[in-house]
């Protein structure tokens, strides 16, 4: 079969899955729903990985064509058409096996739930948005599917729309993309002004010649850098970069497979995967690129602190998956971005098992998500937790397990970047580290080992609950193996993937035709290259690695603070309550609260002036109001005059005659 069809059928599959469990969700029952979308998830899974074997051999060329002609006004032209490369291949690889781990869990976690088959909709639909967005080879078919994901995320987070916390969630998540997405839509246009094309090889082949300056805000800014931050501004939305990034942990109101999805596989990894596909534009502004590195420095640390003081299991994950983003985002700004594609590709396998792993313990704990009330699950939930220790050394970076190699990788790309804010990103990165190895085992330590911190009460009945979450209904088993077969599929890439890929990534040979790199400018992906011996060597240069030892001693003092000794977390919560530092992470650094007091608050205060003092009394009382009084005092005036007597009228004549004369003898 031609490639041109097996695209279409691995962009279009999911679309068809949507269609089918959506329009008809009232006719299907459930089973027909989830078997027809996993079915045709799972084949463009299948279909996937036989186009990135045949990119990776070299048997299939880049693929670079429309397949229709949207628009064309003769001096623009827009098409809808695919761009394959390698980056692409591998991207489609990682959506659509991740989601059909998803669709499959989903059987399990969403049983029973009144809007099963309209999950099956959604989440195939997210499948599809995604494909589009990383397979497009314009800019307008990538703004597309970069809105069609937002949308999906807002229905999806807000699923159980009856939930006030999940509206209000997703109408968060929606209003602060479009924050990024305005900035995003600009960077396209300044693209578009430069180049005269939104096609990425024209308007890349076109680049050099646009350089220039443009005046903006009454300032003159070198035009690929204004591009460049405001495409980076859409990013920040989708990958949740400070500021941008106070929807993401709201996500988690969603159903758990949403998460894993979201923060695995989709909405946030468009972000990256957008800048390395601008990657030709990035490489002309040092500027930007010194921007995108300490934006993401910023992220990473102090995202990662926050994961510390959080006591619902999945808004642990989800800073951690805000704190991972800023390594990619690292990566980006030290121009290694097969580095970041390579951390983006381990970090959805782990993380999508991980999320899992969440929500096999949410069904055990009979949905009871606050870590203070679970322990000692290891024994009930055997495979949970084995599998949750698999994706949480890998996230934590230990040898031998994928997240070790991409994340060692971007550090030690810092060591050899010219880029400025580098040392700072290197030191933060560093800090990350213990951080995440911190956060992460003590989740692992507060749920799976020491006494269970909860009790049963089997008189409450499956179906209902107590208003005290440390009393169950029933005790915790492990979850059925529609949910745990995702979990043990996750964690075998959770394993191997970064020893199977370190080699193609560190010696830039897989993206080579992918990404653009100026090594004159930016010489660290160049270094590496040279001084990359294998994954076995950099395995054991771990020895040697201030991370490991960090990660080490992230591991000891959560075993020791918060299973051991709880008192020294207790007492290390003391010392922080009186220094003022607890109250400022608990509030997450009172971005929300600055949010919605200035900028909610504020915008509702002008928008009371506009309508109260401008519309209400300036247009309303004053010009239309007004308006109409000074016509009827004017017509009052008139109506006086005009009588409808005949000798008025002549009076009129005889007194509007005079008047002319005067006019004329004096005046003329």
């Amino acid at each position: 079969m031609d490639l041109k069809y097996i695209y279409l059928l691995i962009v279009l599959l999911p679309l068809f899955g949507s269609i089918i469990s959506g329009l008809f969700c009232r006719v299907i029952n459930e089973k027909v729903a989830h078997t027809v979308t996993i079915v045709f998830v799972a084949i463009a899974a299948l279909l996937s990985g036989y186009v990135l074997i045949e990119h990776m051999s070299g048997r299939a060329p880049i693929f670079d064509e429309n397949i229709y002609t949207w628009m064309d006004t003769g001096s623009l032209s827009v098409g809808v058409g695919f761009l394959v490369d390698n980056l692409t291949a591998m991207m489609m690889v990682v959506i659509t096996s991740v989601s059909t781990m998803v669709h499959l869990y989903s059987v399990g976690y969403m049983k029973g739930d009144p809007g099963y088959n309209r999950f099956f909709s959604y989440i195939s639909l997210f499948t599809f948005s995604m494909l589009m967005l990383v397979m497009s080879n314009n800019f307008m078919q990538l703004f597309f599917g970069w809105e069609a994901v937002g949308l999906v995320s807002y229905l999806l987070i807000g699923f159980w729309f009856k939930k006030p916390t999940a509206t209000y969630a997703n109408m968060k998540a929606f209003l602060v993309n479009r924050v990024g997405d305005f900035g995003f839509l600009i960077g396209i246009a300044c693209v578009a002004y430069m180049t005269s094309s939104l096609t990425y090889t024209e308007a890349f082949d076109r680049l050099p010649e646009a350089a220039g300056t443009l005046h903006f805000l009454g300032t003159d800014w070198n035009i690929m850098t204004f591009a460049a931050v405001f495409l980076f501004i859409g990013a920040m939305g989708k990958s949740a970069q400070v500021p941008l990034h106070v929807w993401l942990p709201d996500s988690m109101e969603g159903p758990t497979p949403i998460s894993a999805l979201i923060h695995a596989a989709t909405m946030v990894t468009a972000g990256i995967f957008m800048v390395a596909r601008m990657s030709p534009i990035y490489e002309l502004s040092t500027t930007a690129l010194s921007m995108v590195m300490i934006l993401g420095a910023i992220t990473a640390l102090f995202m990662g602190v926050l994961g510390l003081f959080q006591n619902d299991i999945k808004r642990v994950i989800a800073y951690s998956t805000i704190s991972q983003l800023g390594y990619m985002t690292v990566a980006l700004g030290a121009s290694a971005y097969s580095l970041a594609a390579f951390h983006l590709t381990t970090h959805a396998f782990f993380k999508a098992l991980l999320f899992l792993g969440a929500g096999s313990v949410i069904i055990g704990m009979s949905h009871v998500q606050d870590m203070r009330f679970m322990g000692g699950l290891r024994k009930k939930m055997p495979i949970t937790w084995i599998t949750t220790l698999i994706g949480s050394l890998a996230l934590v970076g230990m040898p031998f397990f994928s997240g070790y190699y991409s994340k060692e990788g971007i550090i030690w790309s810092l060591e050899h970047s010219s880029t400025f804010g580098s040392g700072f990103a290197h030191l933060a990165l560093e800090i990350g580290v213990f951080m995440t190895a911190l956060y992460t085992f003590r989740m692992y330590f507060l749920v799976f080992h020491g006494k269970a911190r909860y009790t049963v009460d089997e008189s409450l009945g499956h179906d209902h609950h107590s208003e005290d979450e440390s009393v169950l209904p029933e005790t915790p088993k492990e979850s059925p193996w529609v949910v745990t077969l995702p979990l043990i599929l996750l964690a075998i890439p959770s394993v191997i993937l970064g020893w199977y890929m370190a080699p193609m990534m560190f010696e830039n040979t897989f993206l080579a035709d992918s990404v653009y790199i100026n090594n004159a400018v930016n010489p660290a992906t160049e270094i590496m290259k040279q001084g990359f011996e294998g994954s076995w060597a950099m395995t054991k240069e771990a020895l040697t690695a201030p991370a490991f030892y960090l990660t080490l001693l992230g591991i000891a003092v959560a075993w020791y603070s918060f299973l051991i000794q709880p008192k020294v977390a207790a007492k290390g919560k003391e010392i922080l309550e009186k220094i003022g530092l607890y109250r400022v992470f608990e509030n997450k650094y009172y971005f929300d609260d600055f949010n919605q007091k200035v900028i909610a608050n504020g915008s509702v205060g002008l928008g009371r002036f506009f309508w109260q003092k401008i519309d209400d009394k300036l247009i309303d009382r004053g010009i239309v109001f007004g308006a109409a009084h000074v016509a009827s005092f004017v017509g009052g005036v008139i109506r006086r005059i005009q009588t409808g007597y005949i000798y008025h009228a002549a009076f009129l004549m005889v007194v509007g005659l005079l008047a002319l004369m005067t006019w004329v003898v004096f005046f003329n």
